[in-house]
């Protein structure tokens, strides 16, 4: 079954996605069991292989003169794209991720790890932690084991 996992903003890294300093997201793919191999940042566009999509939820800024700039996300493309290919789940790689699509969706704005009340384009949501070096304050087997909750819902809803 296919996960879609979803990033905030741009990838993380220049060329590959979560290819940043300090960024677990691929140690935390393979130790949850959602992926049977060790896998690395120049390996992102196999992730398919194993049932996963890449994807962004895009950050502009609306900086019209005279006002404060406001920070939006394109919700519509976002759900199109999610539409389009109809992931099992829709994983959201940190609780920023998954409150900026909730803001601008005007869903709500969920306050743990996990399953979700909404859906994106119809499909289940799920908010994973965040994998960069920023969230290291959460021990990285706790991390671990958030992350193979997104292994156990999906084997649930096949």
């Amino acid at each position: 079954m296919l996960a879609g996992v979803v990033n905030a903003a741009c990838a993380a890294g220049p060329e590959h996605y979560y290819a940043g300093p300090g960024n677990r997201f691929w140690l935390l793919l393979r130790e949850s069991g959602l992926v049977a191999e060790p896998l690395t940042p120049s390996d992102d566009l196999r992730v398919t292989e194993f049932g996963i999509g890449l994807t962004d939820l895009v950050r502009w800024r609306d900086e019209a003169p005279g006002r404060e700039p406001v920070v939006r996300y394109e919700v519509d493309a976002f759900s199109a794209k999610i539409a389009a290919v109809r992931p099992g789940v829709v994983a959201f790689v940190s609780k920023t991720a998954a409150a900026a699509y909730a803001r601008a969706a005007q869903e709500r704005t969920p306050r743990g790890y996990g399953p979700v009340s909404w859906t994106v384009a119809g499909r289940p949501a799920f908010v994973l932690p965040g994998p960069s070096g920023a969230n290291n304050g959460m021990p990285l087997p706790l991390r671990i084991a958030l992350w193979g909750d997104l292994a156990d819902y999906l084997e649930q809803l096949n």
